[in-house]
């Protein structure tokens, strides 16, 4: 099995589990990564998700001894292609890569999350890094594009002159310059980025969650947009969240619950 799933109430962690291969997926990780995340989706009792790789390495990539397995013009992508009258995406060369969730997910970081990796660690809504954690478009040197999204999913969160620097030198990009620049949000001690991860997955599953996934919709909604169409578009996406929820909250605050700043139980 090299996908595992460990749930803890409302958190579920989904750990990819091959670290004799640096967790570098080949087609039937990737499988397994989808379905597993799908499942979590579809799951009334979970709110939120963490993404880690076991045996101290989030992600090394696509397996490229797997690719360099394949017989002379067998093409690994053959499926991935998107279909031309615009219908769903099929999962991408990673997995989980094209997969719109309705609910968040937490990179949880340690080792190298490079190139396909990377992308992974991208595809996530926050990451949180360990001290020797690092991501790096490391497949510049075998003549492998990023088709995860890293093109993509980088420039939007560090700006377009650094995502090409990173990308045009596939250099190593260690854990605090990636909080530096916005490729992470948290770097914590090596070791404990499950643990982290899974802390801060407690405490916005605490939360209204109808509402945490409206706002968590509305900010990738609203991207690109000029001011006037984001501001239309995200009050479109979150008014009815008031009666669904904000009412309800109201009275709990008017009961008293959140007083000076206590929070414990809300």
């Amino acid at each position: 099995m090299t996908v595992r799933v460990e749930k803890d109430g409302p958190v579920t962690t989904i750990i990819n589990d091959r670290p004799e291969a640096r967790n570098a997926v080949d087609p039937e990780t990737g499988d397994a990564l989808v379905e597993a995340f799908l499942e979590f989706d579809d799951d009334p009792e979970a709110s939120v998700a963490v993404f880690w790789g076991a045996g101290g390495a989030f992600c090394a990539g696509w397996d490229l001894k797997y690719v360099s397995s394949l017989k002379p013009g067998e093409d690994p992508l053959k499926d991935l292609h998107f279909p031309a009258d615009g219908g769903p995406a099929p999962r991408g060369p990673l997995g989980p890569s094209r997969l719109d969730l309705s609910k968040p997910v937490i990179g949880a970081v340690a080792g190298p999350a490079v190139a396909g990796g990377m992308e992974l660690a991208l595809w996530c809504d926050v990451r949180i890094m360990e001290e020797d954690a690092y991501i790096g478009v490391y497949c510049r040197r075998w003549g492998v594009p990023l088709i995860d999204g890293g093109t993509v999913r980088l420039p939007r969160l560090v700006g377009r002159g650094r995502a090409l620097e990173i990308i045009l030198t596939g250099r190593k990009v260690p854990a605090e310059e990636c909080l530096a620049i916005g490729a992470c949000e948290k770097v914590v001690a090596n070791g404990q980025s499950r643990q982290a991860a899974e802390a801060m997955a407690h405490e916005i599953a605490r939360f209204p969650q109808e509402c945490v996934r409206a706002d968590r919709r509305s900010v990738y909604l609203q991207h690109g947009l000029p001011v006037r169409e984001a501001l239309e578009s995200e009050w479109r996406n979150s008014q009815a969240i008031v009666d669904a929820e904000g009412i309800a909250g109201a009275a709990r605050f008017a009961d008293g619950k959140g007083r000076h700043g206590n929070y414990e139980e809300i």
